[in-house]
């Protein structure tokens, strides 16, 4: 029970009458206190948040964002030490658990996981099914929501083992799916997957490997593509989390959830940010052409913007970037890179935003997009691919907010509207109507 009160004033023009309603008041471990309105319905009221940017939709302990402050944690941890300490794995278990596994627990995890890469071998015939230029997001939000098909012997939501088969399912079988998705696309046969690799060089391999051709991972593009998906493991209530746990909130199995997560981020305004990077360089072209396109993002009358630079939540730093920037840098360093000219724009592009006075003031720093495109693009992934590789690593903290939803107590999602359509009106007859 809150232990706190607050008192709010409404005056009703219609009833020209002023009215006190006293509500609970809570207070989380970190953040702002939190007003609980759901009495306001019994009082003939209900709130008006567009986006739900003021509204708490449900109450978590996986991840606390404080933006103004450049904070990100996962189950208390920071992100910058999970990213330097840890590996994707094992942030998934964290995320998953609660808790950072013991050794024998980080094992076990790893070794469930990785020896459950392979999916059902008729799913195989589920690709014919789509074009060739089918985009590899639409292949994924199918064969994601068809695995409720082919492993439906774990869907009792209420059973706490089956969640967790399902869990571990997804975890493992997501990089397949995504390989799989950019191989169809290209008309290339598939790869297995190789249970000796770690998570990161596992994927890489699928994507770029061929029944004539190896391809030798290099452990610094395996070591990237590992911050990559732990960097984007979880984000707090999101949008393709919300929906994750609104289609769960009816009981839907978690694939269905997950493939409607998917669906959410396919969104350019959600998940197509890294993507936004490659365009905009495309379009700068050329170093000589900088300048212009700076004067071109100060003048508010110009609707050009710089994309990879500002954060909607963080106002601060994003405290993913300093990690992947790094990670930025060994990669062109490793793939002799550094002099490319798509990357030369990127890397000036990025020190004016560090040093100029006008995106100083207005915090407008290089955010984890922005390195992450410009990694994933000198990897060779085409910028279609961005958005799938951003799904795989949500994928621990899809399912884990999945969870936590089904394992408390949760009603079905049912948002209020304002309407402000036609009144009642009776329906004219066809030859009465002019």
């Amino acid at each position: 029970m809150a232990d706190k009160k607050a008192l709010l004033s409404i005056v009703d023009h219609k009833g020209n009458r002023e009215r006190t309603l006293e509500l609970p008041l809570y207070s989380g471990t970190l953040g702002p206190d939190v007003i609980d309105v759901h009495e306001l319905t019994a009082n003939g009221f209900f709130t008006y948040d567009p986006g739900f940017v003021s509204t708490a939709s449900c109450e978590s302990k996986i991840t606390y964002i404080d933006g103004d402050n450049g904070i990100l944690l996962h189950r208390g941890y920071p992100i910058e030490q999970l990213a330097e300490h840890s590996d994707y794995l094992e942030t998934c278990y964290l995320l998953l658990y609660g808790d950072l596994p013991s050794r024998k627990e980080r094992e076990k995890f790893e070794y469930t996981i990785m020896r459950h890469t392979m999916i059902h071998e008729q799913m195989r015939a589920l690709f014919a099914g789509f074009r060739r230029d089918a985009h590899p997001m639409a292949i994924m939000c199918g064969v994601v929501g068809a695995l409720s098909a082919f492993y439906h012997d774990s869907l009792d939501i209420t059973n706490e083992v089956h969640r967790e088969i399902c869990a571990y399912r997804l975890i493992s079988k997501m990089p397949t799916l995504a390989a799989m998705a950019y191989k169809y696309s290209i008309g290339q046969p598939f790869i297995y997957p190789r249970n000796d690799l770690s998570y990161g060089g596992n994927f890489l391999h699928m994507l770029f490997a061929t029944p004539c051709v190896d391809y030798e991972v290099k452990p610094v593009l395996a070591r990237a593509m590992d911050r990559i998906f732990l960097l984007h493991a979880d984000h707090e209530q999101n949008a393709s989390t919300s929906t994750v746990r609104l289609a769960g909130s009816s009981g839907a199995n978690p694939f269905a959830c997950i493939a409607a997560g998917i669906a959410a981020l396919w969104g350019p305004a959600h998940g197509g940010a890294n993507e936004a990077v490659l365009v905009m360089l495309n379009e700068i072209g050329d170093e000589a052409n900088i300048d212009e396109f700076i004067a071109r993002a100060k003048d508010k009358d110009d609707p050009f913007r710089l994309m990879g630079f500002g954060h909607r939540v963080y106002k601060n730093l994003d405290p993913r970037a300093k990690v992947m920037k790094q990670t930025c840098d060994e990669v062109l360093t490793e793939l002799g890179l550094e002099d490319d000219p798509l990357f030369r724009i990127a890397k000036r592009l990025e020190k004016i935003a560090l040093e100029d006075e006008y995106f100083i003031q207005k915090k407008l720093y290089p955010n984890v997009d922005f390195y992450s495109g410009i990694i994933l693009k000198a990897m060779g992934i085409p910028t279609e691919m961005f958005t799938v590789i951003f799904a795989t690593g949500r994928t621990p903290g899809w399912i884990a907010h999945w969870h936590e939803m089904i394992s408390g107590n949760y009603r079905i999602g049912r948002p209020r509207q304002l309407y402000t359509g036609e009144t009642k009106r009776d329906y004219i007859p066809l030859t009465e109507r002019n």
